[in-house]
């Protein structure tokens, strides 16, 4: 399926910033997949033996529990804020 759809697919739309998530089961982690989805994606490989890893029993985390909250948090605490007004624009 990724071969022949999701990468096609891919390829066929400007998804240079896409990130993958896998649920770090083990019957989706096998050596030829993570290859080929490391190839695919990069450094923006969310698995259980890819770049970033699948934190261990959670299957229930959302992308946004598991990495949008922490990357928004990253960018709003990136600087001191001195004021309100600063921590709201950030």
């Amino acid at each position: 399926m990724i071969t022949n759809f999701i990468i096609p697919e891919l390829n066929n739309h400007d998804v240079q910033e896409l990130w993958f998530q896998q649920d770090g089961a083990t019957c989706h982690t096998a050596r030829a997949t993570i290859d080929l989805l490391k190839d695919t994606f990069g450094d923006r490989l969310i698995s259980r033996f890819g770049p970033v890893n699948w934190p261990p029993k959670s299957c229930d985390l959302t992308p946004l529990d598991y990495f949008l909250w922490g990357y928004v948090k990253s960018l709003v605490y990136a600087d001191k804020s001195q004021t309100l007004d600063h921590l709201v624009n950030a």
